[in-house]
């Protein structure tokens, strides 16, 4: 069994969003995303894998395919394969974010 602290993951920069890998096999991929204010990340698209991103502490806006939702502490949204992206802090304090994605990323994935 594998097992890692999430705290030890929690760490922001204000050079831009902090990325940390908490476990990746074959089927999937978990990363811990810390953002500072007014930081965002994307737009993302993936062909290939379905994520699932968790608010662990603060409050995001998550626009999805044009479609925006406004997430708080506990909230979830499920990102479908192909869809696109975009992450933003949408309050001054902190954002934890928890991303699983399944498969992991490919190479293929897009960056904004």
């Amino acid at each position: 069994m594998l097992n890692r602290n999430l705290k030890d993951s929690v760490q922001f920069s204000s050079n831009g969003v902090r990325r940390d890998v908490v476990f990746e096999t074959d089927h999937l991929w978990t990363q811990v995303l810390c953002f500072d204010r007014n930081q965002h990340i994307g737009p993302v698209v993936d062909p290939d894998s379905d994520a699932l991103f968790t608010i662990l502490a603060g409050e995001a806006v998550f626009v999805v395919d044009r479609k925006r939702k406004r997430l708080q502490q506990w909230e979830a949204v499920l990102v479908r394969a192909g869809s696109q992206v975009t992450v933003t802090n949408a309050s001054v304090d902190p954002l934890v974010v928890m991303l699983v994605a399944s498969p992991p990323p490919s190479a293929h994935a897009v960056t904004g």
